[in-house]
């Protein structure tokens, strides 16, 4: 009978910090890239202008969600990546209306 060892791989993180996003506001990165892996994870993103750190577009949803894509754009730009990479996205709205 053949024994195998378990396979450890180690996984190595980068922080992704860019001045195209808003800085983050608390205990979390703006991104984190698992090179291993080759994935990148995003935080969550609200519509704050990265160079105010002001809120853009208060009660209009398109100026709202054109922010939110700027600022993703930027974190996946300064992961050397794109928006043509990314496989999944997760859109949480206060308002259905």
């Amino acid at each position: 009978m053949q024994v195998r060892e378990p396979v450890i791989h180690e996984v190595i993180t980068e922080v992704i910090r860019t001045a195209d996003a808003p800085q983050a506001i608390g205990p979390y990165s703006q991104a984190i890239a698992v090179r291993g892996g080759r994935t990148v994870y995003t935080s969550g993103q609200i519509p704050l202008d990265p160079k105010t750190m002001q809120i853009v577009g208060e009660g209009d949803i398109v100026a709202q969600t054109e922010r939110v894509m700027e600022n993703l754009r930027g974190l996946l730009a300064a992961a050397g990546v794109g928006f043509e990479h990314v496989v999944r996205t997760g859109i949480f709205l206060a308002d259905m209306q």
